[in-house]
């Protein structure tokens, strides 16, 4: 993988607009019903609290919370593809999640699992898991989601000179080739908004490289995503603009649990107090920084 020296001086340059990362300090419930103990009134408050006391969850290892995520990951959300460092806000906010329901980090174990295994029906061999899942009503059938830890906007990237590159509205890329992730919300983003050509690859790097051989007109990720994609993956790398949200909820990300885990309100209810206290919004501002990319019309 490219070095990521230009990717980190792209953050540098961006500290300044950071404030305005999509909102992912006070993001709204997108299961669509609060999971913030005490909701019930006080006997409600003891019966939570009892229920994520630390002792009587049930986890997939004893004593340990698992953690997976997939592999490799990157920046921004991970760095040194090392989950287990702390390093990156899906790292810290993973932490930050085990600290609020008791856990010390070296309680904390990761594993890893691909996106399309964690979004698929079936027995988890984890406790939860954190790797940029939008929460949707489809994954939702198959899957617990916690209430979202992070707003997230697409984003078209393209290279210097390309087809597309300086387009300012979504009807300029609709017949262009866009490629993306298989089974992500970026692919969707391609044939419900855009109605481009989507070119479908298996991973984000398979997209990044078809772009850099100009197989196709530019990729759709996640807007942190493109910024890393411009600084550190392609040499003439461009975003040509934020695609507007679809519909009024904005897409979010949250963890991944088990379809009926008893841990998915302790989980939900140790976000909303990230949320609550700050953290997700100082962790955002750390490892997150946002510069301008232009609104497509």
């Amino acid at each position: 993988m490219p070095s990521a020296r230009r990717y980190l001086s792209v953050v540098a340059s961006a500290s300044l607009a950071v404030a305005a990362l999509a909102a992912c300090g006070s993001p709204t419930d997108a299961t669509g019903s609060s999971s913030t103990a005490g909701s019930g009134g006080s006997a409600s408050a003891s019966a939570d609290a009892a229920a994520c006391a630390k002792g009587s969850l049930k986890l997939f290892k004893a004593g340990t919370l698992t953690v997976a995520t997939d592999k490799p990951v990157y920046e921004p959300w991970f760095v040194g593809d090392d989950p287990a460092n702390g390093k990156g806000f899906e790292s810290a906010v993973a932490y930050a999640i085990a600290d609020k329901m008791g856990f010390a980090k070296s309680e904390v174990t990761w594993t890893r699992a691909t996106f399309t295994t964690v979004t698929s029906p079936g027995a988890k061999p984890f406790d939860f898991d954190l790797n940029e899942v939008s929460i949707t009503e489809p994954r939702k059938k198959a899957v617990d989601f916690s209430t979202g830890y992070y707003d997230v906007r697409q984003a078209v990237v393209t290279y210097k000179g390309s087809p597309i590159d300086g387009k300012t509205t979504v009807a300029d890329l609709a017949g262009a080739k866009l490629g993306a992730q298989v089974g992500t919300t970026s692919l969707t983003a391609i044939t419900d908004q855009v109605k481009g050509k989507a070119s479908v690859y298996d991973t984000n790097d398979l997209a990044v490289q078809a772009l850099k051989n100009k197989q196709i007109d530019g990729i759709v990720v996640d807007l942190p995503t493109a910024f890393y994609a411009v600084g550190a993956q392609l040499d003439n790398g461009v975003i040509v603009g934020q695609l507007p949200s679809a519909g009024g909820t904005p897409e979010q990300f949250g963890a991944v649990l088990d379809k009926g885990s008893s841990l998915t309100p302790c989980v939900s209810k140790a976000v909303d107090a990230l949320r609550a206290d700050g953290t997700l919004t100082t962790l955002a501002n750390e490892w997150l920084a946002k510069q301008g990319a232009p609104e497509l019309k």
